[in-house]
């Protein structure tokens, strides 16, 4: 994927059950490793998981025992050791861009699941990684709520962007792969096969 300056990109990724399309993910967010050849991220080979790369799963991802902002928050504290008040105003920041307001106190058991995926991504593009896989984020949703947040991401990464991210976005979805992607690649048993828009 080339990098280009001020841009950012989602590469949607199509193809049916088994054909690799998570392999792909993990792969890249250094969860597995490849029997032969390397990936590598801005020139650099891939050893493991690293700051650069964020993931976002089909299953809801959020720590139970912590509500919303705690959820979010976490990372900057844990990972990034950034002190608790400032997290949490970044935090906030992604839970307004989320459309979570109100619920920075709610804890996941409370929340839909449109609104827990919402939490992970916040957790993910709080962390200001370059690189965010998304393995079909959007699956367990209901239609109504797909669309929204489908909207929602288009709003976030390409109408007011904050920042240049590659988006590696995996989906069975057809005319989701097309809404969101700037290119989409189609797996078929082994093959990939590039398609711009």
């Amino acid at each position: 994927i080339e990098d280009i300056v001020g841009k950012s990109e989602i590469i949607s990724v199509l193809g049916p059950s088994g054909c690799g399309k998570s392999t792909i993910l993990k792969l890249i967010a250094g969860l597995e490793f490849p029997t032969e050849g390397e990936i590598s991220v801005m020139g650099k080979k891939i050893e493991g998981p690293g700051m650069d790369r964020g993931m976002i799963f089909q299953k809801y991802s959020s720590f139970q025992f912590l509500n919303v902002i705690e959820n979010i928050s976490y990372p900057l504290i844990k990972v990034k050791k950034i002190k608790k008040n400032e997290a949490f105003e970044e935090a906030k920041y992604w839970i307004d861009k989320m459309r979570l307001t109100g619920a920075e106190y709610k804890y996941p058991h409370q929340l839909s699941g449109g609104m827990q995926q919402r939490v992970a991504i916040a957790r993910t593009l709080c962390m200001k990684t370059r690189i965010i896989l998304m393995d079909e984020p959007f699956g367990a949703l209901d239609r109504k709520i797909r669309w929204e947040m489908q909207d929602l991401m288009a709003e976030i990464l390409f109408f007011k962007p904050v920042r240049e991210f590659t988006v590696i976005f995996v989906t069975h979805d057809i005319p989701e792969a097309i809404y969101l992607g700037d290119t989409v690649w189609i797996l078929n048993k082994g093959d990939i096969h590039k398609k711009d828009f």
